[in-house]
């Protein structure tokens, strides 16, 4: 296998490079291959609280927060919040996006919406635009579904006529 030579009629590839940039004959002109790159936006901080933390009062976020601890109070979340398999939340619930792995005991709201997946567990009233709830996920309780703010509808502009 290794090391063996075997001649099997099999030709060498000839291999013979193109053109270098410098002999090219028509180079494109300045700019035409250049790449704009759009700008990335810078990810988005995400706090992070453990299976053996453990809250008594009030939480408050301005970024994603995965939460996988105790809590009892409140927990309001400014982006996505997601309570961890682990997560056991007696408290009052406010996110931009809830996705909900353990348990929650108390009302939730999520003006975007609320996922509920495989497992975990909501006792609540829940007020959202959306919510989804996966096969094997438990939820006792009345949801109230949001709608989209309506567009307001412009003013027309006074103009003032000119004497």
């Amino acid at each position: 296998m290794w090391g063996k030579t075997t001649d099997s009629g099999a030709k060498p590839l000839n291999f013979t490079p193109g053109p270098t940039p410098a002999s090219n004959p028509d180079p494109a002109p300045a700019g035409a291959f250049e790449r704009k790159q759009t700008p990335v936006a810078p990810p988005r901080p995400t706090a992070s609280m453990g299976k053996e933390t453990k809250v008594k009062g009030d939480v408050y976020s301005e970024e994603e927060l995965y939460f996988d601890g105790d809590i009892e109070g409140s927990l309001e979340v400014r982006g996505v919040l997601t309570i961890g398999p682990n997560g056991k939340v007696k408290a009052n619930v406010k996110a931009k996006e809830l996705v909900v792995k353990g348990s929650i005991h108390g009302d939730v709201e999520a003006s975007d919406r609320i996922s509920i997946m495989n497992g975990a567990t909501i006792v609540g009233d829940v007020k959202t635009a959306g919510i989804v709830i996966e096969d094997g996920a438990y939820f006792k309780g009345g949801i109230d579904i949001l709608r989209p703010e309506t567009a307001k509808k412009p003013e027309p502009i006074a103009v003032a006529a000119k004497a």
